[in-house]
């Protein structure tokens, strides 16, 4: 017979984890923006730099996100 075992996990989240993880993904976000503009800025016209650009929407949207979260739990902590 085969009998499965569950066993849950809490994981406690600190302000000290959120404020780490929230440097870190603005960080981030202004590493890819400025990879974009610079790499945009080529002239070559290299089809790979170009690919790489429009693919870097998929790592900028969500840290846009991230952004605009963050920003709003400062407004409002503050308020």
């Amino acid at each position: 017979m085969i009998s499965t075992v569950t066993t849950t996990t809490t994981t406690t989240v600190t302000t000290a984890d959120v404020m780490t993880y929230s440097i870190i993904a603005v960080i981030a976000l202004i590493g890819f923006l400025a990879l974009k503009e610079v790499l945009s800025s080529d002239e070559t016209g290299n089809e790979t730099i170009k690919a790489m650009v429009s693919g870097s929407n998929v790592a900028i949207l969500p840290l846009l996100i991230v952004f605009a979260a963050i920003v709003i739990y400062r407004v409002l902590t503050i308020v």
